[in-house]
């Protein structure tokens, strides 16, 4: 196995420039039933945290007061 995906890199590296892209265009494309999954897992997921918020298992954040936490960890951080 090792053996073939080193052959696949070495041809990769052989590659013009725009065969390159096609080949990085071709590896990040998903079929369609990849993608429904996908898909269907993200749906769950925002389902999940609705869920949480509606039914008051987490506590909802203000944005400023969001943005206001992560300057401050920053901050920290660079020990300013």
């Amino acid at each position: 196995m090792a053996s073939k995906l080193e052959d696949y890199i070495a041809q990769g590296k052989a590659l013009d420039a725009d065969e390159c892209e096609v080949a990085a265009l071709a590896l990040q494309r998903v079929d369609e039933a990849e993608q429904a999954e996908v898909d269907a897992a993200w749906d769950a997921e925002i389902d999940r945290r609705v869920d949480e918020v509606v039914n008051g298992e987490v506590a909802l954040v203000d944005g400023e007061e969001t943005l206001a936490s992560i300057h401050n960890m920053i901050a920290a951080r660079r020990g300013a």
